[in-house]
């Protein structure tokens, strides 16, 4: 059971979240794991509860504007070299969650559930779950100096 903010519960039921869902994930293993990007325990965790939604959130948040966001890793489909360069930059495996602001940005999930902002840079919102909370309430991700 998770800890929101009345707002973020409400924001998240509206998008289709309840506590318990349940996806297969699957799909999104056979579509990214040929490409090398393996679908580990926290990426699997992560979108067997969230995969699918769509936030449409917008307006001033706590230190950056609301965007509207999709936890659906096919969005991310044909930037695995993105995700696997960034990651072998990282140390760290990152596999696709969706997009940030109508695929302006990729979002990604690592082995230690960190969810990053990946474009030509990356940033890191925290821990899933705190990371949707904070994708929800517009709190500005951490920029992250890998090169």
């Amino acid at each position: 059971m998770h800890d929101w903010t009345p707002e973020v519960a409400e924001v998240l039921a509206a998008a289709g979240w309840a506590p318990g869902r349940r996806v297969g994930t699957g799909r999104w293993r056979a579509m990214f794991e040929p490409a090398g990007l393996a679908l580990h325990g926290a990426a699997e965790t992560f979108l067997r509860e969230f995969g699918g939604l769509t936030v449409n959130v917008s307006g001033p948040g706590i230190s950056c504007a609301r965007t509207p966001f999709a936890l659906d890793p096919e969005l991310a489909r044909g930037e695995e070299d993105r995700f696997l360069e960034w990651g072998e930059s990282l140390g760290r495996s990152l596999f696709p969650l969706g997009e940030l602001d109508h695929g302006r940005f990729f979002l990604a999930i690592d082995e230690a559930a960190e969810i990053y902002l990946v474009e030509t840079w990356l940033a890191c919102f925290g821990p899933a779950p705190r990371a949707l909370e904070n994708l929800v309430l517009g709190v500005a991700p951490h920029r992250i100096d890998a090169g």
